[in-house]
């Protein structure tokens, strides 16, 4: 599963070297929002990855639902394609 999360998580999207949380908050507005767009599509990616991870180990949608502060239907139509 390492190699998944690695391939996941690793975004060649933020240059070498950069920080993407200290970037959200540069005063350079395109460089804020390049840096915000960055984290959420790993948040997204880990989302992703955490529910697989949940439903592999026998966690029920709400139970899901209840961890990721949503509704079961909301979450069972996101992410019920992918598993």
């Amino acid at each position: 599963m390492s190699t998944m999360v690695d391939s996941m998580v690793h975004d060649p999207a933020p240059a070498a070297g950069d920080d993407p949380a200290a970037a959200a908050t540069s005063e350079d507005p395109v460089t804020g929002l390049r840096a915000v767009r960055s984290l959420r599509e790993l948040a997204e990616r880990l989302e992703t990855l955490q529910v697989a991870r949940a439903r592999q180990l026998g966690l029920s949608w709400q139970e899901i639902a209840d961890a990721l502060g949503v509704t079961r239907q909301a979450v069972h139509k996101k992410h019920r394609k992918e598993l």
